[in-house]
């Protein structure tokens, strides 16, 4: 009895329906504006909490849109787990198979980028990695050297501007230009210290940071990026990548 009336309570904050109302009494009032009361203070808690990790999206698509997508995300898909900073993990694939915004094929993907900035805030901590360690090591070992990437580190590769849509979509900027949506891009999310840092990085750069994540060795890495890309330069990805925080640690292959 009593887990089919919690079953019941969860259908009705989350629904439209009232299938609690078997289950419990009002003090006073009518019983169904009681339960709205519930229900509207889940939905819109769980529409407030989508709001803050996806505001990009948000201002794509207009706050009053948003707040309709967010609610039928919250109708099917509670949160997993006790914790709201993990709730949204599958809105971007929610985007993607949403039948009203099919001509807005790039939403999906600034949603993974905004997913993205926030795992890396709340990723755990960890030094990143000091290039000053490989001058202490023989020039024949570098090649088979594995970096380890940073809990923060995220990649992102999109068919998309995603960069540049999420860059022209922020609170400070007032008047967005027309972007070229053929263009793909690649964007590095990181956290070398408090602050996540969003950048752009080529095609070869991807490929390379890709490689690590594949357990590659940095000769090997850098293999796998210049065969792709002959424009390839190992010695400014590594410098940008040692300023930016993408490695925390080493080890010999």
């Amino acid at each position: 009895m009593w887990l089919e009336a919690q079953r019941a309570f969860q259908s009705t904050v989350v629904g439209t329906n009232d299938t609690i109302a078997p289950h419990v009494r009002a003090a006073y009032g009518p019983l169904a504006n009681r339960i709205a009361v519930y229900r509207n203070t889940v939905q819109q808690s769980l529409i407030d909490v989508l709001a803050t990790a996806f505001p990009a999206v948000q201002r794509i698509v207009g706050a009053r849109f948003f707040a309709a997508l967010a609610r039928d995300f919250v109708r099917t898909r509670l949160p997993d787990v006790p914790q709201l900073s993990v709730y949204g993990v599958h809105f971007a694939d929610f985007i993607a198979s949403h039948e009203h915004i099919r001509d807005l094929p790039y939403l999906a993907d600034v949603a993974r980028l905004e997913w993205a900035r926030g795992e890396a805030y709340f990723a755990a901590d960890a030094p990143v990695f000091d290039p000053a360690v490989l001058a202490t090591l023989e020039p024949e070992q570098l090649a088979s050297l594995k970096l380890k990437l940073h809990p923060a580190t995220r990649l992102i590769a999109s068919r998309y501007p995603i960069h540049r849509i999420w860059a022209v979509n922020q609170p400070d900027v007032t008047e967005v230009p027309a972007i070229d949506m053929s263009i793909a891009e690649n964007v590095l999310v990181s956290r070398p210290a408090y602050d996540v840092i969003i950048r752009f990085v080529p095609s070869a750069d991807a490929t390379f940071v890709q490689a690590f994540s594949q357990g590659r060795s940095l000769g090997e890495a850098a293999a796998e990026a210049m065969g792709s890309h002959p424009e390839f330069d190992l010695q400014t990805a590594l410098q940008n990548h040692f300023i930016h925080g993408t490695f925390a640690s080493m080890a010999a292959a």
